[in-house]
C-alpha cells in the first residue's frame, strides 16, 4: 500500500497503544503538533481497539483537513518479524494478532509499528532530553518497563526485534533474599525487571514489606512525609533500579539515560542512582546523565509519528 500522503509540511500521526489511553498527534516537520486527541482504551478486545485507532486516525485528519497521512503506532510487545503479529504485550488481546496488518487494511496505507520504549527512545533522541547525544538508551518505568535503544541516532530494533527490551531481563546482582523470593512475571518467567520495578512490582514489594496494598505513587509520597516503611520499599526499589542500569551501562555504555513512564517523575530517581550505580559497572566511576523525558508522556506519541522519517 503505497498511497500515502506526505503534505509539505511533512505531517504524520503517531498513536500510542496504551492499556487504558490511545493517545494520538499530528506532529508537523518542524516537531510542532498540529493535533491532538485522547481517548479510553475499549474494554472489549482486539478488533475494538483496532476500531478506535482507525476512528482516532480520521478524526486526528479532519483535525488538519488532510487525508491519508503517514500513521506510526506505539505498541506494548514487538512485531515478530515472520508473520508480521504481535508478541509480549501486557494487553494481553493483542498478542499473536496482526495489528500493523490490520491498521493498513482498514485505513488504506503502510503503517509502521514500534514498541512503545522504542517510541520514547526514539523521540528523546531526536528533540528531546538525549538531543545532542549519537546514542541514547531510553527507560519506560511505569505499569510495565521497557527499554529502546537509539544509535548514532537510529532507532535499533535488532535481528529479532528485541533490542532494548530490559524490562524482561533478569534482576542483576541479586541479594540472597531476592534469590529466595523472586516473583512471578506475567510472561511466565520469575525475576524480570518488570516484576521488580514497575508500579505494581513496587507496591508488591511493599506488601511483602508487611505494608499496605498502596499504589506506588502513594508510597513514595508516604516516604516523602517520613513514614520508615515506605521509605525502606522506596530505597530498596532505587538500589534495584541503579543494579539494573548499570547492566546497560556495561552492555551498551550510552551517552544519556532517558526514563519516561509514570515512575520516573520520583525525584529521587535522579539524585540516588547515579550514586549507586558505579558500584555494579565495570569502571571506577560512571558519568553517564540520567534525564527525565522531556516530553513527559508525550515522548511515547511523538516517537510513534517520527516513526516516518521526513524524506519519505
Amino acid at each position: 500500500m503505497s498511497g500515502v500522503s506526505n503534505p509539505d509540511r511533512g505531517l504524520r500521526i503517531g498513536v500510542d497503544l496504551g492499556g487504558t489511553k490511545i493517545a494520538g498527534i499530528v506532529l508537523d516537520g518542524d516537531a510542532a503538533v498540529c493535533a491532538e486527541r485522547r481517548i479510553d482504551t475499549p474494554n472489549g478486545g482486539y478488533r475494538e481497539t483496532v476500531e478506535a485507532i482507525v476512528d482516532l486516525v480520521h478524526a486526528l485528519e479532519q483535525d488538519v483537513d488532510q487525508a491519508g497521512l503517514p500513521l506510526g503506532v506505539g505498541t506494548p510487545g514487538s512485531v515478530l518479524a515472520s508473520t508480521g503479529r504481535l508478541r509480549n504485550a501486557n494487553s494481553q488481546c493483542l498478542n499473536g494478532k496482526p495489528l500493523g496488518a490490520d491498521l493498513a487494511s482498514a485505513l488504506s496505507r503502510d503503517v509502521r509499528l514500534a514498541n512503545d520504549a522504542d517510541c520514547l527512545a526514539l523521540s528523546e533522541a531526536r528533540d528531546g532530553a538525549g538531543a545532542g547525544h549519537g546514542n541514547v538508551f531510553g527507560v519506560i518505568l511505569g505499569t510495565g518497563v521497557g527499554g529502546g535503544v537509539v544509535i548514532d541516532r537510529q532507532l535499533i530494533t535488532g535481528r529479532n526485534g528485541l533490542a532494548g527490551e530490559w524490562g524482561h531481563t533478569c534482576l542483576p546482582w541479586q541479594t540472597s533474599a531476592e534469590a529466595r523470593q523472586p516473583p512471578r512475571c506475567w510472561c511466565g518467567l520469575d525475576s524480570c525487571l518488570e516484576a521488580w520495578l514497575s508500579g505494581p512490582g513496587m507496591t508488591a514489594d511493599h506488601v511483602r514489606r508487611g505494608g499496605y496494598n498502596l499504589p506506588a505513587h502513594e508510597i513514595v509520597q508516604r516516604a516523602e512525609a517520613g513514614e520508615r516503611l515506605a521509605g525502606a520499599t522506596l530505597k530498596v526499589w532505587l538500589q534495584r533500579v541503579a543494579r539494573s542500569m548499570a547492566m546497560v551501562v556495561n552492555i551498551v555504555d550510552p551517552d544519556v539515560i532517558v526514563v519516561g513512564g509514570g515512575l520516573s517523575q520520583i525525584r529521587w530517581l535522579y539524585s540516588e542512582v547515579p550514586k549507586i550505580w558505579a558500584q555494579h559497572a565495570f569502571a571506577e566511576s560512571i558519568d553517564t546523565p540520567l534525564l527525565p523525558a522531556a516530553h513527559g508522556d508525550a515522548s511515547g506519541v511523538r516517537g510513534a509519528a517520527r516513526l516516518w522519517p521526513l524524506s519519505e
